[in-house]
């Protein structure tokens, strides 16, 4: 089927656009910093106050954050960060891909296919959003896997064995190969376990850095994949093909840091900065589609969306660990 294009003046006006595209440096490192205070923060409260409630919450704050970082890597994939190419390129990889264990460019060249046939056959990321809606017990025992670390510990394990390459190939040759995948992201982190062991603080990297990786950052991006394009009404619209969610204090807290709910504006116009994105919403919100766009009141109304498959439909899937060994690039897409 045809996909209806908008081009930008069909939305805003030129001053409108003018005002949306504008990019800052300082901005993109004001977003950055706020990270890292608050991933820096929480660590700081477990180690002034370890309890379980204290540790908990700093799980969901630290993880939050990461998801953070990788929203601030993706504003940098599409130039964002700064309006200079070399210093968003530099953000972008050293203070929020590297640390998560990702990377700018290959994730730019991926995920570009994704806004050029988003929704379509040819979309790289259908797969996330093609499944639904499911059941409730299909959702909880995604939940479950993420939370306990499944998902995340697949989804690494099976980034390693890329990065270590074929075990026919010469032993020079996996390490470059190693090198060109990982090597900058170990860099990174190995800068981060020799501060906190210098600190006396050795155990806050698996614990509090690791830790919240792989479970509470698992389990908000599968919300937030759910909540950007899956059970939308009609594929082929772009008003209609992908979600803007709605989100109070504690959403933004905790599942979705830095404007990353406003996603149908990001479509609509990728080349805006993330904190201009609630700005684009109200221009749009003040237009002649405000109608049409596809807008939900709350994660919780799309989880309910996305989940309204009867239970006596429910039947199991393969895990992730299934689909790596089926050949199924996990490590790119999500789940």
């Amino acid at each position: 089927m045809t996909v209806h294009r908008l081009k930008a003046r069909d939305l805003l006006t030129e001053e409108q656009l003018a005002i949306v595209r504008k990019r800052s440096t300082w901005k993109g490192v004001g977003l950055i910093a706020h990270a890292w205070t608050l991933i820096i923060g929480a660590m700081a409260l477990v180690v002034w106050w370890p309890n379980p409630l204290t540790y908990l919450l700093a799980v969901a704050i630290i993880g939050s954050r990461q998801l953070g970082l990788a929203i601030l890597m993706h504003d940098g994939a599409h130039g964002c960060l700064s309006s200079n190419e070399r210093v968003n390129l530099a953000l972008a990889q050293w203070f929020c891909a590297y640390p998560i264990f990702a990377e700018t460019c290959a994730y730019r060249r991926y995920h570009l296919k994704h806004h050029a046939n988003t929704q379509q056959e040819d979309d790289p990321d259908l797969v996330l959003s093609a499944p639904f809606p499911i059941t409730k017990l299909s959702f909880r025992r995604k939940f479950f896997r993420d939370i306990t670390g499944q998902t995340g510990y697949q989804q690494r394990k099976a980034q390693l064995l890329a990065a270590l390459g074929s075990k026919d190939w010469p032993l020079g040759q996996r390490a470059t190969h190693f090198w060109k995948m990982l090597g900058p992201q170990c860099v990174t982190n190995g800068v981060m376990i020799a501060a906190l062991t210098a600190s006396g603080l050795w155990w806050v990297y698996p614990m509090l850095w690791l830790l919240p990786l792989l479970t509470w950052h698992m389990v908000i991006v599968r919300i937030r994949n759910i909540a950007e394009h899956a059970v939308v009404p009609d594929s082929n619209d772009p008003l209609r093909n992908t979600r803007t969610t709605h989100a109070n204090f504690l959403e933004r807290l905790f599942i979705a840091p830095y404007y990353v709910n406003y996603h149908l504006e990001h479509h609509l116009l990728f080349y805006v900065p993330c904190y201009n994105l609630p700005r684009l919403h109200r221009y749009l919100s003040e237009g002649p589609h405000r109608d049409r766009m596809e807008i939900q009141p709350s994660y919780l109304a799309v989880l309910r969306l996305a989940t309204a498959k009867p239970n006596v439909d429910d039947r199991p899937g393969r895990s992730v660990g299934d689909l790596r060994r089926a050949g199924a690039d996990v490590a790119a897409g999500g789940f």
